[in-house]
């Protein structure tokens, strides 16, 4: 997969990745600016602004214009929103490059915000928020994510809550949009077949309006915890849904790579060892899985699984278990290796697309600052041992990091913190 990277002179990042023969082009601008950049009034803003760049600009003065003129290519459009980044994209047909730029950059640089369609869609963002708390196994994602900070942007959700969403106005979005959208906050992806010789051009045309003042920053994630940690939320649920998991290391550790093989060995694919023991053994989950998440001051490694009402207890003692183990004995040579071929596998899948090629090298642009080839990647999980990921483990698998969330029929978190010691 080659890439070239340059910043043009506005001091926005731009990265085009040609793709020989692909008959698609996916345009993905990213901004550093998500739910971690907020202020506690500003929750959610980062996600409603998302929406509202739908809403119409100057040249599109309504949300129908917009997509209308974009399914008449019969082009993918989306939008989303994480903790340290927001997404715009579309993809084309590759004959529709420049119409797809085009809009991207418009909805990006000139929204017009009207206030009669903010006011109208803080009722769909307020639905979405109910949406995902009526999900169990969604809800206690965001139940271990508040367990885990607290009242910081990290604890935040990423959608905010019903007072903030409500209380938005038109000169919120103006000013949070003149200190996240600038130039040196931006990166555009361009993938698949493209002219090469006019791109870097043609992006800088469409983004000559955006602001080449300096990037705001973010608060830094304070993490303080000194004891095993639970929270439940009640519901009438016929499954508990859980999360357990420990806090880690962010992006730029040095125990990443074994982190991530770690993650595999333990909940990644249908032979993982979490998989075998809690539904092919025990027969008491449909879906378990095991992750290491990253943020660029942060991390967190955690299993996340929907089981048995009735055996909950049970299978948080299994899951505990497995964790201990991996600290105490070294992964077999075999199973080491059918980790790292899962991985470097599903990865090479993953990147068939021009969609899927363009965030793969967004996403370490927008977060990394630093672009790593596929095989740069490939080499550190290859060189990964089966004595890094026992030393890895023993740093994470703490007490002092250890938390739990469920969502289910509990009404109290302290019964189950006996069980939450390594």
């Amino acid at each position: 997969m080659k890439y070239n990277k340059s910043i043009l002179k506005n001091g926005l990042r731009l990265v085009t990745v040609p793709i020989e023969g692909n008959p698609a082009v996916t345009v993905l601008v990213f901004v550093e600016a998500g739910s971690k950049y907020e202020t506690k009034r500003e929750s959610g803003i980062s996600h409603f602004l998302e929406h509202m760049v739908f809403k119409g600009t100057t040249k599109r003065p309504q949300a129908s214009l917009i997509s209308r003129e974009l399914d008449s290519i019969g082009a993918h459009y989306n939008a989303f929103t994480g903790q340290e980044f927001t997404g715009y994209y579309a993809k084309v047909d590759k004959r529709h490059t420049a119409l797809a730029l085009d809009i991207v950059s418009d909805m990006y640089v000139d929204p017009l915000l009207p206030t009669t369609e903010i006011e109208k869609e803080k009722g769909v963002i307020i639905e979405e928020l109910r949406m995902y708390q009526d999900m169990p196994h969604r809800h206690v994602q965001d139940l271990f994510i508040e367990l885990v900070y607290g009242d910081q942007p990290a604890g935040w959700r990423i959608v905010g809550n019903e007072d903030t969403v409500k209380s938005f106005t038109r000169e919120d979005f103006v000013d949070y949009r003149s200190r996240h959208y600038v130039a040196p906050a931006t990166t555009v992806i361009v993938s698949g077949s493209f002219d090469e010789t006019t791109i870097a051009a043609d992006v800088e045309k469409a983004f000559s309006k955006i602001a080449g003042t300096a990037k705001a920053l973010k608060t830094k994630v304070a993490e303080a915890q000194t004891a095993p940690a639970a929270k439940v939320h009640f519901r009438e649920t016929d499954q508990t849904h859980l999360v357990l998991g420990v806090r880690s290391f962010d992006m730029f550790s040095k125990y990443d790579p074994a982190l991530k093989v770690l993650s595999t060995v333990l909940g990644r694919g249908m032979s993982s060892r979490l998989f075998t023991k809690l539904r092919d053994e025990m027969g008491v989950c449909y879906y378990v899985n095991a992750d290491h998440d990253t943020y660029t001051d942060t991390g967190l490694f955690t299993v996340s699984a929907g089981v048995d009402n009735k055996r909950v207890e049970e299978v948080i003692g299994v899951i505990m278990g497995e964790l201990r183990r991996l600290t105490t004995e070294l992964v077999p040579s075999a199973e080491l290796q059918k980790a790292k071929d899962f991985m470097l596998g599903t990865t090479v899948l993953g990147l068939e697309t021009s969609d899927s090629q363009a965030e793969f090298f967004g996403m370490q642009e927008i977060l990394r600052g630093k672009i790593r080839s596929f095989d740069e990647i490939s080499a550190e999980i290859l060189a990964v041992t089966a004595e890094d990921l026992q030393n890895v483990a023993k740093l994470i698998f703490t007490d002092a990091g250890l938390n739990l969330a469920l969502v289910g029929r509990y009404q109290n978190a302290d019964t189950f913190m006996p069980l939450l010691k390594f």
